[in-house]
């Protein structure tokens, strides 16, 4: 008999704990107050992907999703408390889609709010996210020992068919078209796919090359001597011009108060971490179940909810 009271309590325990937890995120995320003179920071970090990279604890992706970061950007140009962008990165990179789907909107961003925009780089800024960085940033900082640059693409392939071979592994595929098969681990790559291959590879580093040059106003040439992949500390990347200041990210921070126009010590607005019921569930089942309790809660008491 105490054993059940005893668990029956634990269970009640949990259970308050999560509806208060839910109703605690509701007030921190959807009751919004206008804080002037703030800078909205987007942090960037690990690997960039396209789309969203948290599934919840049962398919969990580490990293930075390209939906999540131009949603904080959107969020950004529409509020009028916001006077700046602040792009906190720490990533090797990632998905040159993301990249680009980043960009694109960063480039709207700067188009319609007319708000400055600031990069800092941790221990990296490399590959795409660099990519995203030198899109339309006002100013690049990196600390002399961060690794940047990495302007490049690649495609990596692998050939297992003599390993196959020797196990006495036999493989095939039905295919509607010759190249239907290309990169199949189980056979090599022909010259031809080879150079379809190469020609994809080429162009999506051109347009990484369009969007620095851009970006940064450097010569097409100048940058071209520098995007063989390499990386670049930040020491290195300032003096080719990839970046523009040694610094840390309250050094990027007090720049982008003073490129928004803000005085004294600024605000600084960013996206609320997860719960620890957001990171077991996932936020999207989170945010369905805060709504509906909020919804009777309202309609029990009366209250308005503000979003």
């Amino acid at each position: 008999m105490l054993k059940k009271l005893f668990v029956t309590a634990v269970l009640l325990l949990a259970v308050l704990s999560f509806v208060v937890s839910l109703l605690k995120g509701n007030n921190s995320k959807d009751i919004s107050l206008n804080v002037p003179e703030c800078v909205a920071v987007v942090d960037i970090v690990g690997p960039i992907v396209s789309g969203t990279a948290d599934g919840g604890v049962l398919n969990r992706v580490t990293g930075t999703g390209s939906r999540e970061v131009m949603e904080q950007i959107r969020e950004a140009a529409e509020d009028l408390s916001v006077r700046a962008l602040l792009l906190n990165i720490d990533s090797p990179g990632g998905s040159p889609t993301a990249a680009e789907e980043i960009a694109e909107e960063l480039a709207r961003f700067k188009s319609v709010s007319k708000k400055p925009v600031v990069a800092t780089m941790g221990d990296m800024g490399a590959s795409a996210a660099y990519w995203i960085a030198a899109c339309a940033s006002d100013k690049i900082y990196a600390n002399s020992t961060t690794l940047t640059g990495s302007i490049g693409v690649y495609v990596p392939y692998m050939d297992v068919k003599k390993l196959l071979d020797s196990i006495g592994v036999n493989s095939g595929m039905i295919v509607s078209g010759k190249h239907k098969g290309m990169m199949s681990i189980d056979r090599e790559m022909t010259e031809e796919e080879k150079a379809i291959t190469q020609n994809i590879v080429n162009e999506i580093h051109e347009e990484f090359l369009n969007v620095v040059a851009e970006g940064r106003h450097m010569d097409g040439q100048q940058l071209r001597s520098l995007a063989d992949g390499r990386v670049y500390t930040g020491k290195q990347a300032k003096n080719v011009g990839l970046i523009d200041e040694i610094g840390n990210y309250y050094d990027a921070l007090a720049m982008a108060a003073q490129l928004g126009g803000i005085s004294g010590k600024p605000v600084v607005k960013t996206k609320a971490k997860p719960t620890p019921w957001e990171t077991l569930l996932g936020a999207e089942i989170i945010g369905s179940l805060k709504t509906q309790i909020m919804q009777h809660f309202n309609a029990e008491t009366g209250a308005v909810t503000v979003r």
